[in-house]
């Protein structure tokens, strides 16, 4: 049973940084995911799948997976690079493309 330790990136649907300050610890499948035949249902008889754990240091979280015994991997965060764009900037004489109407 290993466990990921990291910090959740935004979504594709989100412009801001909600819910990614927290840490997560997270349980990697042990078993793979079955589809039941008659439904077409998606299981897994692995219960640690749902457990997802929040923090708010990273420190937090591995102090937590060493006390409790659990094997875990640290997923350091990749920090995204901003460019600070001003309104002013759609009309610049060095914009590269025309601009128009």
């Amino acid at each position: 049973m290993v466990a990921r330790i990291y910090k959740p990136t935004r979504n594709a649907m989100q412009s801001g940084t909600a819910k990614t300050k927290l840490w997560v610890l997270d349980y990697e499948p042990e078993t793979p995911r079955q589809v039941e035949p008659l439904m077409g249902y998606t299981s897994s008889a692995d219960m640690n799948s749902q457990l997802r754990l929040r923090f708010e240091t990273k420190e937090e979280a591995v102090a937590y997976a060493e006390k409790h015994g659990i094997a875990y991997q640290v997923q350091e965060p990749k920090e995204p690079v901003r460019r600070r764009i001003a309104y002013s900037d759609n009309f610049s004489f060095r914009r590269m493309g025309q601009w128009t109407h």
